[in-house]
């Protein structure tokens, strides 16, 4: 297995030169980058040249292909969108988040308005401080049943409204 010298980069740069650069115009759409693309082609060829034997066409335009896709992701990934449309969608999610809140809000004081206040003490302990059933009949000076019970009532109490 013959691996590849100094002297072929020559002549491969002379014979698969202009494909190279025709794939990388044609898939980068832009003549400086079609250029660094290439030329990143070549320079990959020089760094693996003791691992590679037989170059043909196929071989330089896959190589050129993937070198341009790598370009065009890296190109994407350092811009990002621009701001403009992040603040767009944070303004939108933010306003969503409120609109949520309020809803929200609005079906508790539904909810607990027509329930004793104890229930409410039990569901703040119980579903937002995360209290388990003994933690939170210990705080309120229940038996757990008795939580549980309460609990039960204020889902089937929730889901009628």
């Amino acid at each position: 297995m013959k691996h590849l010298s100094l002297e072929d980069f020559d002549t491969l740069y002379n014979q698969y030169g202009p494909m190279v650069l025709r794939r990388c115009r044609f898939l980068l759409k832009d003549e400086d980058k079609a250029l660094d693309a290439m030329q990143d082609v070549f320079v990959r060829l020089i760094e693996r040249k003791e691992k590679i034997s037989n170059i043909c066409s196929s071989f330089m335009y896959t190589m050129a292909t993937n070198v341009c896709l790598n370009k065009i992701r890296a190109d994407k990934l350092r811009s990002g969108p621009e701001f403009d449309v992040i603040a767009e969608i944070v303004e939108d999610h933010v306003s969503s988040l409120q609109e949520d809140k309020i809803d929200s809000s609005i079906l508790l004081d539904c909810i607990f308005s027509k329930r004793d206040s104890k229930d409410r003490q039990i569901a703040v302990l119980y579903y937002v401080d995360d209290y388990t059933l003994e933690e939170t009949a210990e705080k309120m000076n229940m038996s757990v049943s008795g939580v549980r019970k309460r609990l039960s009532k204020l889902k089937e109490f929730a889901k009628s409204m």
